[in-house]
């Protein structure tokens, strides 16, 4: 972690959104800037689900479910041993990032303490991500197609009560991550080559 920022305690940083915003990207990018370890959600997708999904078809909470318990209890682990994280998680779902959040052991739902897990959005327009996803699909590089899309926007549910921090997913990665440090961390580390 940068000098500027001493942190006794870790921190998580959720990266959330559809798939192609940018999340493994800005991810690895933000962990290097941050020196945090960074963990893609997809590696934690068990086969049957990848399989699911690249065949077209929407994961279920059946599905989606086990995976976010073991992605909790990752970052519960990283916690525990003060080691900070970058995780890259679509967290479409207010439920779903509740699950998250309760990687920290000290979080209360509804109370007073305030959890290490922090949220941010990157935010695109739906015909950005369309263009991404199928470059992407063209290049062979992921297992999820376009089609797909649609049925994430339709899960993204975003409540303001749950101080997710937005930033838009449009710009070039190097604004995006300098960006997010501003507004998690009020920081105007300038990064280099990155």
């Amino acid at each position: 972690m940068d000098s500027q920022h001493p942190n006794p305690n870790a921190m998580v940083i959720v990266l959330m959104g559809v798939c192609g915003s940018g999340k493994s990207t800005i991810g690895e990018m933000l962990g290097n800037a941050l020196d945090f370890t960074f963990l893609d959600a997809d590696h934690f997708h068990p086969i049957s689900n990848k399989e699911k999904m690249s065949k077209g078809i929407p994961l279920s909470d059946e599905d989606r479910i086990p995976w976010l318990e073991k992605i909790r209890d990752t970052l519960r682990e990283n916690i525990a041993c003060r080691s900070s994280v970058v995780l890259g998680c679509s967290a479409l779902q207010k439920h779903y990032r509740e699950i998250l959040r309760s990687g920290d052991p000290n979080y209360e739902k509804n109370g007073k303490m305030r959890c290490v897990v922090k949220f941010v959005l990157l935010d695109a327009p739906a015909e950005v991500i369309a263009s991404r996803l199928e470059k992407r699909a063209k290049e062979g590089n992921h297992f999820m197609p376009s089609t797909l899309l649609k049925s994430q926007l339709d899960l993204l549910q975003i409540d303001d009560s749950e101080g997710i921090i937005k930033v838009d997913a449009t710009l070039t990665p190097q604004a995006i991550v300098s960006n997010i440090l501003k507004l998690v961390f009020g920081s105007t580390l300038v990064l280099t080559n990155q």
